[in-house]
């Protein structure tokens, strides 16, 4: 084998092997956002371990040169080996080989990832069964990524489909843009086409390249990047979706307790539209959130029955001597796109819904199984207990119902939430009485609702820290007065729970069958405390300040009309709108008007749209730029006596306006074609030419300064030569979308590109 031929597969293995560990850099800088959904563990060692192995299997088989779908299948193999030995070794065959019991345990982790993505709040735990799912995810696109660029060689292709990738978590979870993550992502992506088109490269074309200012051309891409991210990314509106949210179009239900951002966004829309037979409109409920261990609050994970069978939501159990007033509430979904479902409470039936629904009897909730609420249009039936005030007083909170998270108290539980539990309720007698006190001192004019407060003092949260720093500043929104009546209710060894959910809304001036419709707007996203008490259930209550009206129950004696109505006004079973929070149509506002900073319902904020409108100019400007960076990183070089970099600023000009550039074509000759078929200047060419082939065959004489200038000249006279001589179109694309950012002189796609007219 000749010398030549020796380096040149020298070389191209080279590439290659720079070329995966680019795919693999890419693959992992996609992974990045999945730590914003799933708690690190196993998953994220696995993920990387099984990508590796992956680029690993294919860069060995392919060099032993192996067709590509030998390749695949190789790779294929190695990845059913890995997970079957990770994840189901003791269904399989020595460890590694699949059985038919390895393939019935497949769809049982599947459909437990699911469970845990579609009911559980980000970030999730690791568990086995996310862990297979990312990991075997991670996989796959490893294989396909890996045949998409090293086989079919289409990196621009592989790009998008590992941006888009690495978008889901972004949209499953909005948050703050993870700006570092991005620019890795991005850098990892340039690097990865880099990478491809220099693999293609012959070894005297890289070394005639390597002098026209690639590095600073590099780091010109980076900072344009950054730019990006950081000057036009928050710009942008933020998304509205999050954990147990539909994939559909509207706003979701935020079950993280995160609502601090929703609430502050100068959007509000009209979510739902509501009417009900009950005396006052009723809170609509989405989920409940039992379990805390200091950090966050979580929605409750329980069993779930198909709400069309027979066991469904089931009946209200109460002592016999609670009344129980049944009411029916119609709700009309108008922008909501989420799995849970808004609904009265103690719902017992839900009719009138499209696509496949469940039931929790445990929380009284209904979740989809198929779609989201956007665009439903159902009713609920509730059985609402009424209890007396003597009955609710001889009541105990606590029974045997309630599960055991509902009572925890994370060790570190800061003092401060003990002592104040236990101080605000002192000369209480009973637990109904210091659940009042309680309520009745958050409601009181020490605390103030504020949106900002949280923010500006560093507790925007609901963990315990958050609450002792809010009992503290006592100023804060819907989520620290929840989870601080809750976290205060268990240190006096009461079952609580936080609910998501939305406040009762704004009367309209619509009547529907005598009943007033009300509109809830997104702005109404609300948390609220429960409170389990035996012989009743849950009872909720409002300690937010300036919202609702507290629970209350009264005296028999002094109840309106007859004892056994069940229809008489008597609040209690669900926190209540006040006129102020629920007026009518003369004046109607919504409650949180004076909290909420930005623009009031119905008002376009012009901020977002121009945000847009400045990032589409920016990307649809990147390409000039990143091309008009390089431009003047080959003139400064060619200025200073490279004339290798005055050669190549001919040949981008070329591949830019469609003009052939292979490699098996010498200088000359090149600039032959051109003088012949494109008009250009013998002179100049000559000038041109006698350069390049200078400080290609005679190196030692170093570089000369006059040819420098004499070569820049010819080439920029050259490059404006071509470019007039192209037709309009082509002249077009060559400054907004030119090819030469990606197509480099000798590759296989340097040929002439097709005529534009």
């Amino acid at each position: 084998m000749s010398s030549p031929d020796l380096d040149q597969r020298t070389v191209r293995r080279g590439g290659e092997r720079v070329l995966t560990i680019a795919l693999l850099v890419t693959l992992l800088a996609a992974l990045l956002p999945v730590l914003r959904v799933v708690k690190p563990g196993g998953w994220l060692l696995g993920s990387v371990a099984i990508a590796t192995l992956i680029l690993a299997a294919g860069f060995v088989a392919r060099r032993y040169r192996l067709p590509a779908v030998a390749v695949s299948l190789i790779e294929a193999g190695v990845w059913v080996a890995f997970m079957t030995g990770m994840f189901l070794r003791d269904t399989a065959f020595l460890w590694v080989i699949p059985t038919p019991e390895t393939f019935r345990a497949v769809p049982l982790l599947v459909d437990d990832a699911m469970d845990a993505i579609v009911f559980g709040a980000a970030p999730l735990d690791d568990s086995a069964a996310l862990a297979f799912l990312v990991v075997g995810s991670m996989g796959l696109l490893a294989i396909i990524v890996d045949h998409v660029v090293l086989t079919a060689r289409m990196p621009l292709l592989a790009s998008i489909g590992i941006v888009a990738v690495s978008l889901i978590p972004a949209i499953a979870v909005p948050r703050q843009v993870d700006i570092m993550s991005f620019v890795f992502l991005a850098v990892a992506v340039l690097f990865l086409i880099r990478a491809e088109t220099r693999s293609r490269e012959r070894p005297l074309e890289r070394t005639a390249e390597r002098t026209a200012g690639v590095p600073a051309t590099a780091l010109g891409i980076g900072a344009i990047a950054v730019v990006v991210a950081v000057v036009a990314t928050p710009l942008l509106p933020q998304p509205g979706m999050r954990p147990g949210a539909g994939l559909g179009p509207g706003p979701g239900i935020d079950a993280t307790l995160q609502l601090g951002d929703d609430l502050r966004r100068p959007e509000v829309i009209e979510v739902l539209r509501v009417r009900s037979d009950a005396p006052i409109a009723p809170y609509l409920r989405a989920t409940t959130l039992s379990r805390f261990e200091g950090g966050v609050w979580e929605p409750d994970r329980v069993r779930t029955v198909p709400l069309d069978s027979d066991f469904g939501l089931g009946r209200v159990s109460v002592a016999d001597d609670v009344r129980v007033a049944e009411y029916t509430t119609k709700v009309e979904v108008v922008n909501l796109a989420a799995t849970w479902l808004p609904v009265a409470y103690p719902a017992v039936e839900v009719t009138g819904l499209e696509g496949r629904w469940a039931a929790v009897p445990y929380n009284r909730t209904v979740v989809s199984q198929s779609g989201t609420t956007q665009g439903q249009t159902y009713e609920v039936i509730s059985n609402q207990p009424r209890p007396t005030l003597e009955q609710i007083r001889s009541y105990s909170a606590g029974g045997p119902e309630f599960r055991d998270e509902t009572t925890e108290v994370p060790a570190n539980t800061p003092e401060i939430i003990t002592e104040v539990a236990a101080e605000v309720t002192s000369g209480a007698t009973n637990d109904y009485d210091r659940l009042i006190a309680m309520q009745r001192w958050f409601r009181g004019g020490e605390f103030r609702y504020s949106l900002e407060a949280p923010v500006e003092e560093g507790f925007d949260g609901s963990g315990a820290d958050a609450v002792a720093r809010f009992l503290e500043v006592r100023q804060g929104y819907c989520i620290h007065f929840a989870s601080a009546f809750a976290l205060m209710a268990r240190t006096l060894h009461m079952p609580s729970r936080v609910v998501v959910g939305y406040l009762p809304g704004v009367a309209t001036t619509d009547v529907v069958e005598n009943e007033t419709v009300y509109s809830v707007s997104s702005s109404l996203l609300h948390a609220w405390p429960e409170v389990y008490f035996d012989d009743v259930g849950w009872i909720p209550f409002e300690p937010t300040a300036g919202l609702g009206v507290p629970t209350a129950f009264f005296p028999a004696a002094s109840l309106p009309g007859e004892t056994d109505d069940p229809n008489a006004a008597t609040p209690g079973a669900t926190p209540a709108p006040t006129p102020t929070s629920s007026a009518g149509p003369n004046g109607a506002r919504d409650p949180r008007d004076e909290a909420l900073p930005g623009t009031p319902l119905g008002t376009a904020n012009p901020l977002p749209v121009l945000g847009v409108i400045m990032l589409i100019l920016l990307v649809l400007a990147l390409p000039f730029l990143v091309r008009e960076l390089r431009r003047r990183q080959l003139t400064a070089a060619a200025r200073g006596g490279d004339a290798a970099s005055a050669w190549t600023m001919v040949q981008d000009a070329a591949i830019d306006v469609g003009i052939a550039v292979p490699g098996s074509e010498s200088p000359r000759a090149f600039a032959q074609r051109l003088i012949d078929q494109h008009g250009v200047s013998p002179d100049e060419m000559y000038t041109l030419v006698t350069a390049i082939e200078r400080a290609s065959y005679a190196p030692s004489a170093g570089r000369d300064y006059w040819m420098g200038d004499a070569a820049l000249d010819a080439a920029a006279s050259v490059r404006g030569q071509l470019i007039a001589a192209a037709p309009a179109a082509r002249r077009i694309l060559s400054v907004i979308a030119p090819r030469s950012l990606i197509v480099r002189p000798g590759s296989v796609y340097a040929g002439a590109a097709p005529a534009t007219r």
